[in-house]
């Protein structure tokens, strides 16, 4: 080993006692239990309060402040530095004491459906793609494969004694596993046939969206299936959003199936789609996926304002998210407390003000018309501080202070 490797793994074991030190704090038990208890439907100490800074990492991290040069070092160190970043902005951050593996499955055809998905680049830096959808024509659904999965155990192993060794006894590793693809059919169907094509097909050619849905769903399905009956599955239970009590049942290693673990899901991409054509070409193909799983979340950035109904229509459905552009009331008047609601703040509305006000403003509306319910804040998506890196630290607060004065 050469005196950099040397000097890079002790940075990333010192940066592991620490993140060690903070999992196993009595202050991250609190954060734990306020996340199990608003998802277990009990009614936590405070609701929870959590950011995610995505894009904006740039302006809370640079590149410069890094120390290592090995690959796997820097991935390191990025991630313990940002948890680190994290404690000092104060939020519901929760982390756990040990570094994750994921078990190595090998795709056994170069395109998960059997057609390469490619995009028009943005013209201009942070301009927006365009979709270059395979499925151009009727003929070329005919190429669509369902993706195989084959679990590798040689690769498997060799990451986990990588990181063992890289980790040494400063941080447990241990081997995850969680189900490929999902339920989010609308992101692969626009990406193989246009998204714009897509609204034209609901109306043009109903049967080709059909039969786009049904094989999407089937591969799903049968690379779910998979990974299931690997018996290597683990569970998903931990992290913010999701942290909650683990579920009933057998979970040792290899006796844990989708039944066990949370199951996600959106529709993005029909947010402007009428409710009827909503469930008849989205959702009915993923409820069949979702319904696999133990319990499950609907919703991200979408408004989803009018389809309340066919949301609650998802049989282990317990957290309904509540985007900033879905309205709270009426969100709150359908669910009561039968659901934990996520409610999503809209990230130009907390970076943009010049100060905090206008923030508490809405925080304190939202708060006032969910009183009596089940409730998450959350920051996500994020692209720009705008230049104020000390925002998300003054948004935690003045959301701690909120949510417990209505608590």
């Amino acid at each position: 080993m050469t005196l950099e490797q040397e000097r890079d793994y002790d940075t990333v074991r010192q940066l592991a006692e620490q993140i060690v030190a903070l999992a196993t704090s009595d202050e991250y038990e609190a954060r734990r239990k306020r996340w199990r208890d608003v998802n277990a439907l009990r009614k936590p100490d405070r609701p929870p309060v959590w950011c995610r800074p995505v894009g904006a990492w740039s302006e809370l991290l640079s590149s410069d402040s890094l120390t290592c040069t090995d690959p796997l070092c820097r991935r390191i160190e990025t991630a313990f530095r940002q948890h680190l970043i994290k404690e000092e902005i104060g939020d519901d951050s929760i982390i756990e004491p040990w570094w994750g593996v994921g078990a190595v499955f090998d795709q056994d055809t170069p395109d998960t459906w059997g057609v390469p998905i490619r995009h028009i680049p943005a013209p201009s830096s942070g301009g927006a793609w365009k979709f270059d959808p395979p499925l151009k024509s009727e003929e070329d659904f005919d190429r669509l494969t369902i993706p195989n999965y084959i679990y590798n155990e040689a690769k498997t192993q060799q990451a986990l004694s990588q990181m063992s060794e890289l980790l040494g006894d400063t941080m447990e590793v241990r081997l995850t596993c969680s189900p490929p693809l999902g339920a989010g059919l609308g992101g692969i169907a626009a990406n193989l046939r246009g998204l714009d094509q897509l609204m034209y097909d609901m109306i043009d050619r109903p049967d080709l969206v059909h039969r786009l849905m049904n094989h999407l769903q089937e591969g799903v399905l049968q690379a779910q299936k998979t990974y299931e009956e690997s018996g290597l599955l683990t569970l998903n239970n931990y992290g913010p959003m999701y942290c909650s009590d683990p579920p009933d049942g057998d979970l040792q290693q290899g006796h844990i199936s989708l039944r066990h673990l949370w199951g996600h899901t959106e529709s993005q991409e029909f947010q402007e789609v009428s409710p009827q054509m909503w469930e008849e070409f989205l959702l009915s193909y993923q409820i069949p996926i979702l319904s696999q799983f133990w319990l499950t979340s609907y919703g991200c950035c979408e408004n989803l304002t009018r389809k309340i109904d066919g949301v609650l229509k998802i049989p282990n459905l317990r957290i309904f998210v509540c985007s900033a552009w879905t309205d709270l009331e009426k969100v709150v008047d359908a669910v009561g407390d039968r659901y934990t609601i996520m409610w999503r703040q809209k990230a130009t509305d907390v970076v943009f003000p010049d100060d905090m006000t206008s923030i508490q403003q809405h925080l304190e509306e939202g708060m006032r018309i969910a009183q009596g319910c089940y409730v998450q804040i959350v920051l996500r998506e994020l692209q720009t501080l705008n230049g104020r890196p000390e925002r998300l630290s003054d948004w935690a607060k003045v959301a701690k202070e909120v949510v417990t004065k209505f608590s």
